[in-house]
């Protein structure tokens, strides 16, 4: 999921994810509240969110505001329990004896939160053919790449009634998928919120339901004041694995981290995934026990995109190495952030299986060395010499000033340039303007794992099917020989065999540096005196259902 991700979000060949499993007054790590169907008791939980960049709609919603919110208000046919295994939420069973097809089940007597409107087979059939047809331009339409008849529905001027081949209907809790090949973790991606379901009521007027959606999850929304907030409350309707054990949650839009931070230490908001840069210092000794810094599923870069010409041609990749070389990585993650961010080796956090590689040809690139970035910007200079500043946005309603500062001061005191940070006062005018290819100069950008898998920090960011605006693929980066190793990947037949074909893939992006590897961030944040039961999951986000208050 961006961050720049959600993204918001598949298992690798052979498992789930590393664990990391931060608990507090023993909270339920397999994520099965006793609150029962309706919720629990007490007050509402108060957390901290950025406005959902689009209607709250699960194949198009590609970054953490949304994403965090569709996870409430939706279930898939499994969930991530705290430590990235997939368990079962709707589904009865997943089942294929070659890994290619697949026959799916869902569980009997499943509605939607009006209490009357059945979940059916054909539900998921339905959200899955709209999501995968280009012409509804959805930002997770990547995700359907390895279903067959995808390259039929991802072609331009496809009919809106086009379906993928590869799926099929059964009866009413039954259905089929048909993949490109054989590909065994598919049951472990299909937590991610791309994979869920929609009622037909969702197609009368799709940018009408997404303003008010009809939820499966364990919550359903009370309101969404734009910019401001959003009120969940349990859904009485929803019997899984992941009934809440709080009266609800409202989930405040903060414009301002600082605000956030002082409102935590008050009490006037309950648990926060992020923290002001003025707090990294302090903020384990503010709060205590209550504090939280522990591996994350995060990474962070600076996105150089190919359809700028400062970056296209033998200056362009000359230009990118030096950028990358001149950045003290070191310096900043130990000076600015306190011991909540690693260097980056590679483009895949060290939580997830093959992350945090130091085996990865071409790694050098990230090592800061003056005299190679002096030397690769003045080769670059004499083919194609650089035009206008060097801009770096990024959105101010994130904590971002202080390193995007420190990385503009290391370009101009490593390369003698102009360097410029460049802040848009909100995270969704800025995707607006990336989506559109509107912005010009580079950005931060940033990926919260949507599930737990090499593979969804490579294919979502990098893979050809993703960019041109049609995912995160936000640089327009496209090499055929990249898509066939990520492919290769998702076929092999062990996990080990797939890491080391997307180790080959991550090769060529440190060859081409479609954007520059700053950090891997931690699981950072806190919650109030007032909750109990508070707990992180691998993907850095609160399990908010276990909250108690």
């Amino acid at each position: 999921m961006a961050i720049s991700r959600r993204s918001m979000m598949l298992g690798t060949a052979a498992g789930g994810a590393a664990a990391l499993t931060l608990a507090a007054c023993g909270a339920d790590e397999g994520g099965s509240g006793d609150g029962g169907a309706g919720g629990g008791t007490g007050e509402p939980i108060f957390a901290n969110t950025t406005e959902p960049e689009n209607p709250l709609i699960p194949t198009n919603t590609g970054e953490v505001g949304g994403g965090r919110i569709i996870v409430m208000l939706f279930a898939g046919l499994v969930y991530y329990t705290a430590d990235g295994t997939a368990e079962n939420d709707l589904a009865e069973s997943i089942e294929s004896e070659d890994n290619q097809n697949w026959t799916i089940t869902i569980r009997e007597g499943l509605t939607y939160s009006d209490g009357s409107t059945p979940i059916t087979a054909q539900d998921f059939v339905d959200a899955w053919n709209f999501g995968a047809n280009a012409s509804n331009a959805q930002l997770g339409q990547y995700f359907f790449e390895p279903f067959e008849g995808y390259e039929e529905l991802s072609a331009e001027g496809v009919a809106e009634d086009a379906t993928l081949s590869g799926l099929e209907v059964v009866d009413e809790r039954t259905f089929t998928a048909r993949l490109v090949s054989a590909q065994s973790d598919f049951p472990t991606r299909l937590g991610y919120s791309a994979y869920m379901p929609l009622p037909p009521s969702a197609f009368e007027d799709m940018e009408a339901y997404g303003e008010a959606p009809l939820a499966n999850g364990p919550y359903k929304l009370e309101s969404w004041t734009h910019d401001q907030e959003l009120v969940l409350v349990p859904n009485e309707s929803y019997d899984g694995p992941r009934a809440p054990k709080n009266s609800g949650i409202t989930f405040v839009v903060y414009q301002d981290p600082e605000t956030m931070y002082l409102d935590l230490q008050s009490d006037a908001v309950d648990v926060v995934d992020q923290l002001p840069g003025s707090a990294l210092a302090t903020f384990e000794s503010d709060l205590g026990d209550r504090a939280v810094n522990a591996p994350g599923a995060v990474f962070q870069s600076i996105t150089l995109p190919g359809y700028d010409a400062n970056f296209e041609g033998e200056a362009g990749d000359l230009r990118r190495k030096a950028i990358s070389r001149a950045i003290d990585r070191t310096s900043i993650c130990d000076n600015l952030f306190f011991g909540t961010r690693t260097p980056a080796t590679d483009f895949v956090s060290p939580v997830i299986p093959g992350g945090g590689a130091t085996d990865i040809p071409g790694a050098e690139v990230l090592e800061f060395d003056e005299a190679e970035a002096k030397k690769l910007w003045e080769e670059a200079e004499a083919i194609s010499p650089f035009e206008g500043p060097l801009t770096l946005a990024y959105n101010a309603d994130g904590p971002h000033a202080d390193w995007v500062e420190a990385v503009c001061n290391s370009l101009i005191n490593t390369l003698g340039i102009e360097a410029e940070p460049t802040p848009f006062p909100a995270f969704g005018e800025m995707r607006e303007q990336i989506r559109a290819r509107d912005l010009e100069g580079t950005w931060r950008s940033g990926w919260q794992a949507d599930y737990p898998s090499a593979y969804n920090f490579l294919g979502p960011l990098y893979g050809s099917a993703a960019a041109d605006g049609n995912g995160s693929n936000d640089g327009d980066y496209k090499n055929p020989e990249f898509d066939q190793l990520l492919s290769d990947g998702l076929a092999a037949e062990t996990e080990d065999e797939a890491i080391a074909l997307w180790k080959e893939a991550e090769a060529l992006l440190m060859r081409d540096l479609p954007v520059v590897p700053l950090w891997y961030q931690n699981t950072i944040g806190g919650y109030s005196t007032l909750v109990s039961d508070v707990e992180y999951g691998w993907d850095t986000v609160p399990m908010y259902h276990l909250i108690t208050k």
